[in-house]
């Protein structure tokens, strides 16, 4: 099957740090790779893949301040459309544009839907889903107003990520610095807890970090920075637990199976995909406060860290994740 894969182009795809999407994209592409299948990428010339590459934007717009975002959007989307006659399907990962081309092409187009960034966006998506297959990252982010062929969850390359059967004496925080996030939440937790906390994550609010992390910081509080994939792996194995104070309905949060991967518990504030991520008691804890995070700390080391792992192993890996997709793409191409 000749499968083209639309990522994003704000990061590099794979990304070097940051980039959600940009990772599950790749992640994707790679999988249907490795099961044999015909794919084409369709990110920005930097990227890397063992699949092909089809770029038009030489540098991610998020580390290129000279580009315009929406010109570049618009180029890369529509250099796929205009190769679109060379593919069985397109899986598209770049939210709701791409759909405005899914009745001016042939092939059919799988859209996975990565969150909804606003209700004002909606209007697309109900648009054209007679015509387009829509994916969930789970349960949790599905609107009522949609109809979805499945929930897919994220799948994780599991090899990039070390099991670390005893962990350490510090708390994590893995994300965004952003209120959504909930980086001051997860400061307040280790600062009840008595704990090290290290931050790592890419500023996304400035005044939020000037105003709510910053004034914080000191030999417990650690903020680091971005980090890339080997410190993330590091970083995540050696926690304690990763903490992840979410102050809005994350869809999915990839940091969560990640950390689980390398056998780290999570205590999660209970919003959005949460309970379909985290066993309660088993991998993690959802909790509902600040002080209910403090008392789940103290209980951590009662989670088997063999279990975090064959959990997310189980439900989050690359082959799982490919396994369905090509599923899905055989009843589209097929109908």
């Amino acid at each position: 099957m000749k499968i083209a894969v639309l990522s994003p182009i704000s990061w590099r795809t794979p990304p070097r740090r940051y980039g959600p999407w940009e990772q599950v994209a790749s992640n994707i592409a790679e999988g249907l790779v490795d099961a044999g299948h015909d794919v084409t990428l369709f990110a920005t010339e930097d990227s890397v893949t063992s699949g092909r590459l089809e770029s038009i934007c030489r540098h991610p717009c998020s580390e290129d301040n000279t580009l315009d975002p929406k010109v570049w959007e618009c180029l890369h989307i529509a250099n796929l459309m205009e190769h679109s006659d060379e593919f069985d399907i397109i899986h598209n990962n770049f939210d709701f544009l791409p759909l405005t081309y899914s009745k001016l092409i042939k092939p059919p187009m799988l859209t996975t839907i990565h969150g909804f960034s606003s209700p004002e966006i909606l209007p697309v998506y109900k648009k054209y889903n007679d015509n387009n297959a829509y994916v969930s990252i789970s349960d949790a982010d599905r609107s009522p107003e949609l109809s979805y062929v499945a929930t897919v969850y994220n799948g994780i390359k599991i090899d990039e990520f070390t099991f670390n059967d005893q962990g350490g004496d510090y708390l994590l925080f893995f994300g965004r610095i952003h209120p959504d996030k909930g980086t001051y939440e997860a400061i307040q937790i280790a600062q009840k807890s008595g704990l090290r906390l290290i931050i790592s994550g890419l500023i996304q609010d400035r005044n939020y970090f000037k105003e709510r992390v910053e004034p914080y910081l000191n030999e417990n509080i650690l903020f680091i920075g971005n980090s890339g994939p080997e410190k993330r792996n590091r970083l995540l194995g050696g926690a304690l637990a990763l903490l992840h104070p979410i102050n809005f309905e994350e869809p999915f949060g990839l940091s969560v199976a990640e950390a689980m991967i390398c056998g780290t518990p999570v205590i999660a504030f209970n919003k959005g995909s949460m309970p379909e991520l985290i066993r309660h008691s088993k991998t993690g804890f959802i909790v509902e406060s600040v002080n209910e995070a403090a008392d789940a700390v103290t209980a951590v080391n009662t989670i088997n860290r063999i279990e975090c792992r064959d959990w997310a192993v189980k439900n989050f890996s690359q082959e799982k994740m490919i396994d369905s997709y090509i599923k899905i793409y055989d009843q589209i191409v097929n109908l």
